[in-house]
């Protein structure tokens, strides 16, 4: 079996992105020679970027994380963060690095967010032609952002690997969600104090299954 690279993006700020990032990095890394994380923006620098969180929490080295395109102080959209900055975004930037195995890329917020003032991030994730999970709330208004969110998707024929849900227990809204959408829900990432690789590693193997994350 082989891997391929993954676009991990939300129906919102906040909904456990960079968590999951990390969860599967741990998983695919018991399978494959070599796993990457990407951040190509990262808007707010309070405590630690996302890159240093995903590390912490792998306790993977350096060689194991790529460089953000760029990094912004205000933990706002990219086009108004890169403004206050003084940083003209340049799209060029971001091309998909190589990195010689599986590569996992972080949105910034959810599909809809500015790049700058005439790019979104669901048009760049289609110019990557990278499949896309779904991270999504499990709590009250996931049913309605996670479908308008896969209508984005689809509407611009952008591959979708499947819906990670994160949160609590909420078996009907998860139902709901893939009856509705008929795709895939790939897995429940509970949420769990003091993580650490040994936690996000249990928490893959009770609840996901790495062959949905491979290909033959």
């Amino acid at each position: 079996m082989s891997v391929q690279n993954y676009i991990v993006t939300g129906t919102d700020t906040d909904i456990g992105k960079t968590v999951f990032s990390a969860m599967l990095m741990l998983a695919l890394g018991e399978v494959v020679d070599k796993v990457s994380y990407w951040k190509p923006i990262q808007s707010g620098i309070e405590g630690a970027v996302d890159t240093r969180v995903v590390q912490r929490l792998t306790n993977l080295p350096d060689e194991n994380f790529v460089k953000e395109a760029y990094v912004l102080t205000e933990p706002l959209s990219p086009h108004r963060a890169a403004e206050i900055d003084g940083i003209k975004i340049d799209m060029d930037a971001l091309k998909l690095p190589k990195t010689g195995g599986s590569l996992i890329i972080e949105g910034a917020g959810g599909l809809m967010v500015p790049i700058t003032r005439k790019q979104l991030f669901i048009n760049q994730f289609k110019r990557w032609k990278v499949p896309v999970i779904l991270c999504a709330r499990t709590g009250l208004g996931t049913i309605n952002h996670t479908l308008l969110s896969l209508e984005a998707l689809w509407s611009r024929k952008i591959p979708i690997l499947g819906i990670a849900f994160i949160g609590e227990e909420n078996t009907d809204n998860m139902n709901v969600i893939a009856e509705l959408s008929g795709e895939k829900v790939l897995g429940h990432l509970p949420m769990i104090e003091d993580l650490d690789a040994d936690k996000l590693l249990n928490i893959f193997h009770q609840n996901f299954n790495i062959r949905d994350f491979l290909r033959d």
